[in-house]
C-alpha cells in the first residue's frame, strides 16, 4: 500500500504564485466578482426600495465616475510598484509600514464580509428556489454552506479553472440583463414608456441617496482587485492597468443601463410601489413578464450561478491578500504555501472556506434574516470599508509620487485624478455613514435614524480591524525589526 505521506501532493517551495491570466481573463475574473445579475436582480431593488428610488440609476453612474479617478492612480501604482498585494503594498509604500497592515486588515473584513452577505443571499434564493418547484423546504444557511464548500473546493485549484468557470457564467448572466433591457425598450411594454427621469435631479435627490449610494459603490466592490493578480497576469504592467479601467467603465455602463431598463420595465412611479418583502424576487417577476417563462426560469437560474460567480471571485482574492500578507510576515507562514500541482495559495484558500462556514453558522445560529439583515448589513460593512481603503490608498498615491517624482512626472496621474477621486470617496464615506441606521433599521418612531447597538457594533468593525493591523505593526517594528523592515522595500527609478 502508498504511504498516505507519499501520496499527499508536496508543497512548492517556490512561494510566489504564476500564471500567464490576459486582460480579458482578469476583466471576467474581476467583473464576476462584482456579479452583474447579483446586483441587478438583489442589490439594485434594495437601492430602489431602501434608497432614492427611480433616481438609482444616476448614483451607478456617479459612483462610476468616482471610481475611475481613482484608479488613474492605482494603476499608476501598479507599474512602479510590482507586487500582489494591492491596497496592502500601496498604501505601506506611500504612507508607511503600519498604514499597510491597517489597510491590509481593512482589506481582509472587505472582501470576508461582502463575501458572506452575498453567501447569505444566495443560500436564501436557493432555499426560495428549491421549495417552489416543489423540493424540501431546507433552510437557507444549509444551502450557503454547500456553495462555501463548492467554492473551496474550486479555490483549492489553479485559478485558469476558476476563471474559465467565471467567464461562462460571466456571459450568461450579462446576456440575460441585456435581454431584458432591449426587450423594455422595444416592446412597448413600458407601463409608463421610456424617459431619462431616473437621471433627473428631482429623482437623485429624493428618498434617501446615502442609502442608495451605498448600495451603488458596493456593486463595483472587487474591480481594484486586478492588482491582487499581478504575478499571476501575463505582462502585468499593461495588463493590470488596462484591466482596472476595462473593468470600471464596463461595470459601471452596464449597471447604469441595466437599472434604467428596470425602473423603466415597472415604470418611475410604479417602482416606489413594489412592496420591500418582493424586492429580492422583482427581477425574476419582471423577467417572466417581458421575457416569458422561458426567460424566467434561465434568469432563475443564472441568478443563482451570478451568486455563485461572485462569492468564488473574492474567495480568490481573500486568498492571494491572506497569501501576500504570509509571504511578508503578518500572518502565519502556511498560508503562504502555494500548492506544487495546482499552483494555489492552497492553504489560504481552506482557512477562507472554514471562515465563511464558522460566519454563516453563527448568523444561523443568531436568526438573521439572510437577505435585510445578513446581506444588507455585511454589505453595508464593505461598502464603508472599500471607500475608506480607496481613499487611504489615493492619498498613498499623491504621498508615494511626491518623494519618487522619477518614477512618473504626469500630473493628472499621480495628483489630480487621485485628489479628485478622493475627494469623491470622502464624501461617499460620510454620506454612508450618516444614512447607515436606516439601511440597519436603527430609526425612532418619527423614522429618524438612530445610531443603535446594530449601526455602532457594525462600524466600530471599520475601525477596530485597521486598528488591529496598526498595533500589529507597531509590535513587528519593536520586537522583529527585520520582518517590520521587510513589509516594503525601496522601489528604484
Amino acid at each position: 500500500m502508498k504511504d498516505p505521506a507519499q501520496s499527499a501532493a508536496p508543497i512548492q517551495k517556490d512561494r510566489a504564485l504564476k500564471g500567464s491570466l490576459g486582460v480579458t481573463a482578469i476583466v471576467f475574473m474581476v467583473v464576476a466578482a462584482a456579479s452583474p445579475l447579483t446586483v441587478i436582480g438583489g442589490a439594485a431593488p434594495l437601492g430602489i426600495l431602501l434608497g432614492n428610488g427611480a433616481g438609482f440609476p444616476s448614483l451607478y453612474a456617479i459612483s462610476a465616475v468616482i471610481l475611475l479617478l481613482f484608479s488613474v492612480g492605482l494603476a499608476a501604482m501598479t507599474k512602479v510598484v510590482p507586487k500582489p498585494g494591492a491596497f496592502f503594498t500601496f498604501v505601506g509604500y506611500g504612507l508607511g509600514r503600519r498604514s499597510g497592515l491597517a489597510a491590509a486588515y481593512l482589506a481582509l473584513l472587505t472582501y470576508t464580509t461582502i463575501q458572506v452577505s452575498v453567501h447569505g443571499y444566495v443560500g436564501y434564493i436557493l432555499q426560495v428556489t428549491v421549495s417552489g418547484l416543489g423540493g424540501p423546504d431546507i433552510p437557507w444557511y444549509v444551502y450557503s454552506i454547500a456553495v462555501i464548500a463548492l467554492v473551496g473546493l474550486l479555490g483549492y485549484h489553479h485559478i485558469d479553472l476558476s476563471s474559465k468557470v467565471l467567464g461562462v457564467l460571466l456571459v450568461g448572466e450579462i446576456g440575460i440583463v441585456l435581454g431584458l433591457v432591449a426587450a423594455v425598450v422595444f416592446s412597448g411594454n413600458a407601463p409608463e414608456g421610456l424617459s431619462l427621469a431616473p437621471f433627473t435631479m428631482e429623482n437623485l435627490a429624493s428618498g434617501n441617496p446615502g442609502v442608495g449610494l451605498m448600495f451603488a459603490i458596493a456593486a463595483f466592490i472587487g474591480f481594484e482587485a486586478t492588482a491582487i493578480f499581478r504575478d499571476e497576469a501575463k505582462d502585468p504592467d499593461r495588463t493590470i492597468p488596462r484591466a482596472t479601467y476595462a473593468a470600471v467603465i464596463g461595470i459601471g455602463v452596464f449597471y447604469t443601463l441595466a437599472s434604467w431598463g428596470l425602473v423603466m420595465a415597472v415604470g418611475p412611479e410604479g417602482i416606489l410601489g413594489v412592496p420591500l418583502d418582493q424586492a429580492g424576487s422583482l427581477i425574476i417577476v419582471t423577467t417572466a413578464q417581458y421575457l416569458g417563462v422561458v426567460g424566467e426560469v434561465i434568469i432563475n437560474v443564472l441568478l443563482i450561478t451570478s451568486m455563485f460567480a461572485c462569492v468564488l471571485s473574492f474567495h480568490n482574492v481573500l486568498t492571494r491578500y491572506q497569501h501576500s500578507m504570509a509571504n511578508a510576515g503578518v500572518l502565519p507562514a502556511r498560508l503562504g504555501d502555494v500548492h506544487a500541482k495546482h499552483l494555489s495559495p492552497h492553504a489560504s484558500s481552506l482557512v477562507q472556506t472554514a471562515t465563511a462556514a464558522v460566519l454563516i453558522a453563527a448568523f444561523a445560529v443568531l436568526g438573521l434574516d439572510p437577505v435585510l439583515q445578513v446581506f444588507t448589513w455585511f454589505a453595508g460593512v464593505a461598502t464603508l470599508a472599500i471607500a475608506v481603503l480607496m481613499a487611504a490608498t489615493s492619498v498613498a498615491v499623491i504621498a508615494y509620487f511626491r518623494r519618487n517624482r522619477s518614477a512618473d512626472a504626469r500630473m493628472w496621474n499621480t495628483v489630480i485624478a487621485p485628489v479628485l477621486g478622493f475627494v469623491g470617496l470622502v464624501v461617499s464615506s460620510a454620506v454612508i455613514i450618516a444614512y447607515f441606521p436606516i439601511m440597519v433599521g436603527d430609526v425612532d418612531a418619527t423614522g429618524t435614524p438612530t445610531f443603535g447597538a446594530v449601526s455602532v457594533f457594525l462600524l466600530a468593525l471599520v475601525v477596530v480591524f485597521p486598528l488591529i493591523g496598526w498595533v500589529q505593526g507597531a509590535v513587528l517594528q519593536r520586537r522583529s525589526p527585520a520582518t517590520y523592515a521587510d513589509l516594503t522595500e525601496a522601489i528604484s527609478s
